[in-house]
């Protein structure tokens, strides 16, 4: 893999300045690791907005069918789905203008994060947010 992620200063600050973290693949099931990661970011402090069709809410907050439909800022979307849907979900982002992307653990596609670095998002990918919030913060 030639695509390189920020560093460790550079996480540690882009953590901070989230508040608002848009969780593509969000699960409604507590054994799923998008769903226990995403307890965790929340209770860090971090509000979570589920993004997922079909689905009313999960942990306490509204679910939305697609980043479009969240009607409140997002600072980070955070995804997990499989690799082969990760450009289409560069593109909602670029469209959206938004300004961070976190491509979680074991999901790469390096085409569509290096689409989303030269479009200026900050670009994580093959990383887990949950592991390097307790690496970086605690």
């Amino acid at each position: 893999m030639t695509f390189a992620n920020p560093t460790n200063e550079e996480l540690h600050s882009l953590l901070k300045q989230v508040k608002t973290i848009a969780v593509v693949g969000l699960s409604p099931k507590p054994g799923r690791p998008s769903y226990a990661v995403s307890k965790a970011m929340q209770g860090f402090g971090y509000r979570i907005v589920p993004v997922r069709p079909a689905v009313d809410s999960v942990l306490g907050e509204k679910a939305y069918a697609s980043l479009a439909e969240v009607p409140d800022k997002i600072d980070l979307v955070d995804v997990f789905r499989a690799a082969e849907h990760i450009p289409a979900v560069v593109e909602e982002c670029l469209a959206l203008n938004l300004p961070a992307i976190w491509i979680q653990e074991g999901i790469v596609h390096e085409a569509a994060a290096e689409k989303a670095r030269a479009a200026g998002m900050t670009v994580v990918m093959d990383r887990c947010i949950l592991k390097d919030y307790v690496a970086l913060f605690t």
